[in-house]
């Protein structure tokens, strides 16, 4: 290796870690290309101080001779030029040469880094074997060299004497050797990296911190952090090297803001000098030495500054393959740039700065061209587009400035500004001088002539425009469009100035930018005039002239251009047809009346309420509503129903968007769905036959969209083409002057057929202009009928009730009928819904407005079928209204006479009870035929009335004693009074009910029962079937005692005789007084006949005394798990059919509890042996076998599963359930009636005791 020389540090990519070497400097060049080939292929891992990641790097080192010029003088902080590691090489073998030499040698290098404080040093003794072939008599073992040595240099630090053996052969050893010697001069290099470079951020971390202090320089910072990057970027750690740019670059920002805010430095003054050169970034340099300099020397201006800190930044991120986000930063720093200079205050010559950015712009695209194919970079044109749409706009302001866009071409005063512009250029740097496509030539060739400057600025639009298209950015492309426009409007080119505005001008719309829409609409207008465009050129001008953004007088001159083309004559034929929307507004219509229906031939008037968009007054020779007719089919016999507004009744709102822009998606939502329902009724009884659903809107949703042209309010772009239906019906008005603001038109609406009428569209004429509003939405509609009368009755109020006298109202519309003197309704009478008679009835008469017009009293006249109402004179179309009281029977349940018929012939059926599921009370439907002179059928109404009153009754006994127990349930709201309570039997007048009611008057609240009580007395024998009636007068609360109406209930009781008494008894255990709780007690159930047989009552044997008997079944059941009965449960005992016939049955019991407990119950059951008839629906629970009974106190729909078997005295089926349904005689049993059979122990309790405790608990008391 040669020696080298003293040079400048020259900062490059190549630059190494320098390793000194001293020694034998023919032995280390043997081995130079060894070691440096070795020494970075395997990576080392790089562990940092303050907790940073470790990281793998690979060690390289520029080898230079060691000499003393090379160590670091204290105060400089170099790392480039900082010898990071000092090697010895030796290959002494011999003791006395070692000693006269060697070692002398050693000592002075030493002592020279001891001197300059370098403590990362090897020596390296290479151990070959020529070297003991030549010296076999002097030489010692190389162990011996090797231990002189460490003695003498190394001795606490053995490790940095390391012996190289056999370097340059191939063997295992020398491998062996040489992996050793470069894993110890990698782990000395990183040591020595990582101690040097901690120091040095400790040092520029120290500078850092005195910034605040007086005499801080940011250039000297600059200088000693980039320092730190250069090393990072000689170690390939790029990363680590673009952080120390990114902290001076933000240190550097933080300051200008500061500036800005009012917090000064002072070094910022040099930053603050006038830009003289403007010759934008260079990026083709590793770095750039000459402004490096200036910095260093503190003569670098902001720009310069800028400029150079973002080439180092583009280097390194370009080694980082990153160049999509050098244009990002490239983007941010121009603008930055250009704000910073603002806020430093710098002084610029105009157009400088414009100039600075375009070649930057370029340099950068050309830079990120020379590092990727063309494929990347339309592939990520997404990234570099912003670049090139900035340098578009800045080559335009350059041209303004220069005079390079005006019709007349440039001015001496414009030349001269751009030879300015170019001198700040300089000259070309030798890295472009060679291109042809340089952005120096570029520029200075647009600036030269007109023609170069359009060729060059189309280019770059054209570019921009493409690429923000190609990625889907619309909006940016129609904004570079719009600039590209206005170059065009300065250069006498409306035309294309115009297709490209309109494509601005729907973003701007689309988005909702009120002030970008005027102002474009502005440009587009002056584009339509220079075209003679006569017809946009109105519409966009009525835009404007409704526009609030521009001044009063920009609005009327606008205006003024509509009415002046209006005020020429023409044919009428070739009037101009204009959108309403542009005009006008349509805000609110109102119909008088406000039903918006009326009958044929009536007034209806109709109430426009127009915003005007001008900003005078508008003289309107004519404004029509074109209406659309639908011929109503069904309207002669009845109206609609499903027509119904769904805004206020004869109101339409109509919501208009106030801004000057389209919201986002208002320009392309359609009308929405108009349903309506359609009723067909029968003409007879108006019973609804069928429905349907019809859509009101269909003009609107099927026809076709354009789709260049939204659906057109004020705010649109351009609103499509209006026309107007020839040959339709028309609201007209004449002569009307429209205000700026609100307007109110009032039109006479023709309603001479019946049908719907439709306001379809809206014309407002004005010379040769007319201004149409094509569809109303939401739809307008008023509808004129000509309707049948129609009859309704309906309850005054509800619920009706049954027995009381009710007031029914009558309603008729008499339609296009007149009523006159002596026509009369013919209503049915019937026995269970007679019509009241009044003296005083009388009639109102009503317009369709709901005035009272009239009064009159009625005339009734009633016969024993029909009664007749004679009906006062009314006019068409207006309201009879009247009331009748009628009272319904409540139904007593006695036997139903014959059917009458009604007034039309046809049966009239009984009225029937029902229960109605919303109600408890029973509902009657009482129906009536009425017969109208105005048709040919009678019209069947029903009512529905309510019995306000729940009945029912039963049987009491106590022993041969019989009550008879009346229970009156008021089930209404209604609070009434009972008075003249009866109960009387109809067959036995011998019988007597001795009433125990000691009122005679009772109230009877809602949802509350009265409960009345009668006692049984006979003489003779007691009847086995008694037909009774309970009778009672009801009124409502506080009325007078006429107003008491009659109510009566029938019931009939069979088998009322007492037949049996049971009687039962508890005995405690033998020696006890009382039971106590899980001790056996004895049950002793006593059965007594108490009268002699009756009529009809059969026996089933006769004992041998000729004696009849029956047999009864009895069962002991406790419900409620009182007591448990142990044995048999149940059985069957054979009854004599004579008075006091008495049978005792002994049964154990067992109490579970303690207290007073209830008796069991004792159920008694009649047997019916098989002989006897078999039933239509036998009771599977009645079956028996062996001896073992039960008797089931169930119902027969809860009997289905009971055949099986159960637990102890379970029943057991004798056949199977087919055999049952078929009607095979099998045994069953009957219960007896209510009141056959007496239970004298019912509610009868015994005292329990509880059972003796004999358990023994201990108590420790402590």
């Amino acid at each position: 290796m040669e020696c080298q020389e003293e040079k400048p540090i020259i900062y490059t990519m190549e630059n190494k870690p320098i390793v000194t070497c001293a020694g034998d400097q023919g032995l280390f060049t043997s081995l130079y290309t060894s070691l440096a080939q070795q020494l970075p292929r395997e990576p080392m891992e790089w562990r940092r101080t303050y907790g940073r990641a470790p990281k793998m790097i690979h060690l390289e080192a520029n080898f230079v001779q060691f000499k003393e010029e090379l160590l670091p003088k204290e105060g400089n902080k170099a790392l480039l030029t900082f010898p990071f590691l000092h090697i010895y090489w030796t290959d002494c073998c011999d003791t006395e040469m070692y000693k006269t030499s060697v070692k002398e040698e050693m000592m002075r290098w030493q002592s020279s880094l001891r001197t300059h404080g370098s403590a990362d040093w090897v020596i390296i003794v290479v151990e070959t074997n020529d070297t003991k072939k030549k010296n076999k008599t002097n030489i010692l073992p190389r162990s011996s060299i090797v231990d002189k040595i460490r003695s003498d240099f190394c001795n606490k630090q053995n490790d940095r004497c390391v012996v190289l053996s056999d370097p340059l052969k191939d063997s295992s050893r020398s491998q062996e050797s040489w992996n050793a010697l470069l894993l110890k001069l990698r782990t000395l290099l990183l040591m020595s990296f990582t101690k040097n470079l901690g120091r040095f951020e400790d040092d520029m971390r120290t500078l850092r911190e005195k910034r605040t202090q007086p005499g801080w320089s940011f250039c000297e910072y600059f200088m000693v952090q980039e320092e730190l990057a250069f090393v990072f970027e000689m170690l390939q750690q790029f990363e680590d090297a673009l952080v120390q740019y990114d902290e001076l670059d933000a240190l550097f920002t933080q300051y200008v803001l500061n500036f800005g805010a009012g917090d000064t430095a002072n070094w910022l003054g040099s930053f603050c000098a006038p830009v003289r050169s403007w010759s934008g970034l260079l990026l083709r340099r590793p770095i750039d030495m000459e402004k490096r300099e200036g910095i260093q020397r503190g003569e670098a201006s902001l720009l310069d500054l800028r400029s150079y800190l973002f080439s180092r930044q583009c280097t390194l991120l370009i080694f980082l393959q990153r160049p999509w986000e050098v244009t990002q930063r490239a983007l941010e720093l121009l603008h930055n740039c250009v704000q910073e200079l603002r806020l430093l205050e710098v002084s610029v010559l105009e157009g400088a700065l414009d100039c600075w950015v375009f070649l930057s712009c370029l340099e950068v695209l050309h830079r990120i061209e020379g590092c990727c194919d063309q494929a990347q970079l339309a592939a990520n044109c997404s990234h570099t587009v912003g670049l090139w749409a900035y340098a578009t706009d800045k080559l335009k302001s350059l041209g303004e400035h220069c005079g390079l866009v005006s019709e007349k071409g440039p001015t001496s005063e414009d030349l001269n500004r751009t030879v300015d512009l170019l001198a700040g250029l300089g000259d070309e740097r030798p890295e472009t001088i060679h291109s042809l496509q340089s952005p120096y030539k570029k520029l200075k060739e647009a600036l030269s002539s007109v023609e170069a400057f359009e060729r060059h600025y189309l280019e770059l639009s054209h570019a921009a425009m493409e690429m923000y298209r190609a990625i889907g950015r619309m909006r940016s492309a129609r904004l570079v469009g719009k600039s590209l426009a206005e170059f065009y409007m300065r250069k006498g080119d409306p035309e294309r100035a115009e297709t490209l505005l309109q494509e601005a001008l729907k973003s701007y719309v689309s988005e909702g930018w009120s002030l970008p829409v005027t102002h474009t609409r502005k440009q587009i207008a002056e584009c339509q005039k220079l075209l003679g465009r006569t017809e946009d050129y109105l519409q966009t001008s009525a835009l404007l002239a409704g526009d609030v953004n521009l001044t009063t007088e920009e609005r009327k001159h606008f205006c003024q251009e509509i009415l002046t083309f209006a005020a020429k004559s023409g044919e009428p034929s070739h009037k101009v047809t204009l959108s309403m929307s542009v005009f006008a507004q349509l805000t609110r219509l109102q119909f008088h009346p406000a039903t918006a229906s009326v009958h044929s031939g009536a007034n209806l008037r109709v109430e426009l309420t127009l915003r005007c968009l001008m900003p005078m007054s508008v003289r309107i020779e004519q404004v029509a509503a074109i209406i659309h007719f639908d011929v109503d089919h069904g309207g002669t016999h009845g109206r609609s129903k499903g027509a119904q507004r769904q805004t206020s009744p004869g109101t339409v709102e109509f919501n208009q968007d106030k801004s000057s822009a389209c919201p986002p998606s208002s320009s392309f939502t359609g009308p929405s769905l108009e349903l309506d329902e359609i009723h067909d009724r029968s003409p007879s009884d108006n019973s609804l036959n069928s429905a349907g659903v019809v859509c009101k809107n269909t003009h609107l949703l099927l026809r076709r969209h354009d789709s260049n042209s939204p659906p057109n309010t004020s705010n649109c772009v351009s609103p499509p083409a209006v026309a107007m239906k020839e040959g339709a019906q028309m609201l007209k008005v004449q002569d009307v002057t429209l205000e700026p603001g609100i307007n109110s038109i009032i039109f006479t609406a023709p309603s001479e057929q019946p049908g719907t009428y439709t306001l379809r569209q809206l014309c407002a004429t004005v010379g040769q202009v007319q201004f149409v509003l094509p569809h109303m939405y939401p739809s307008v509609q008023y509808e004129v009928y000509s309707q049948e009368p129609q009859l309704t009755v309906e309850p005054l109020a509800e619920p009706l009730l049954a027995g009381l006298p009710q007031i029914v109202k009558f309603t008729l519309l008499t339609g296009h009928y007149t009523v006159k003197k002596g026509v009369a309704l013919q209503l049915s009478n019937t026995d269970t819904m007679p019509i009241l008679p009044s003296t005083s009835c009388t009639a109102r008469i009503s317009n369709p407005a709901a005035e009272l017009v009239g009064e009159s009293v009625l005339s009734i006249q009633s016969s024993e079928k029909v009664t007749s109402i004679s009906l006062p004179p009314t006019p068409p179309y207006h309201t009879l209204e009247f009331q009748l009281e009628v009272l319904c029977i409540i139904p007593s349940g006695s036997d139903r006479p014959a059917n009458e018929r009604l007034t039309n012939g046809e049966v009239r059926h009984r009225p029937r009870s029902y229960s109605h599921p919303d109600t408890p009370m029973t509902a009657i439907d009482q129906r009536m035929s009425i017969d109208c002179p105005w048709s040919i059928y009678s019209t069947l109404l029903a009512l529905t009335f309510y019995i306000p009153f729940k009945t029912k009754h039963s049987l009491l006994s106590a022993g041969n004693r019989k009550y008879m127990q009346v229970c009156v349930q008021n089930v209404s709201d209604v609070t009434f009074m009972l008075a003249e309570v009866k109960l009387t039997e109809k067959q036995h007048a011998s019988l007597e009910l001795q009433s125990l009611n000691t009122k005679t008057q009772q109230l009877l609240c809602s949802k509350h029962s009265v409960f009345c009580l009668w006692e049984v007395r006979w003489k003779d024998d007691l009847p086995s079937c008694l037909q009774c009636v309970f009778s009672a007068n009801f009124s409502p609360l506080n009325q007078e005692i006429s107003a008491f109406k009659p109510f009566h209930y029938q019931f009939q009781l069979e088998r009322v005789t007492t037949l049996y008494s049971v009687r039962a008894e508890i005995l405690p255990p033998a020696g006890e007084q009382h039971c106590r709780s899980g001790f056996l007690c004895g049950l002793e159930v006593c059965i007594t006949r108490l009268s002699e047989p009756t009529e009809g009552e059969m026996a089933e044997e006769t004992d041998t005394d000729g004696l009849k008997t029956t047999k009864l079944m009895y069962e002991v059941a406790d419900s409620s798990s009182n007591w448990a009965v142990c044995g048999k449960s149940s059985g069957m005992v054979s009854m004599p059919m004579r008075a006091n016939a008495t049978h005792k049955v002994q049964i154990e019991v067992m109490p579970l509890f303690a207290g007073h407990l209830p008796f069991p119950k004792i159920k008694v059951l009649k047997y019916l042996p098989h002989t006897a008839a078999v039933a239509i629906q036998p009771d599977p629970d009645s079956c028996v076998e062996n001896d073992s009974l039960s008797l089931l106190d169930k119902t027969l729909d809860d009997q289905a599963d009971t055949a099986s078997i159960r637990s102890r005295g379970s029943v057991h089926s004798v056949g199977s359930g087919d055999q049952q349904q078929r009607g095979v005689a099998m045994p069953r049993l009957e219960p007896f009636s209510p009141g056959q059979v007496f239970n004298n122990s019912h509610a009868r309790q015994v005292l329990v005791l509880p059972a003796t405790d004999d358990h023994i608990m201990e108590v420790n008391a402590t």
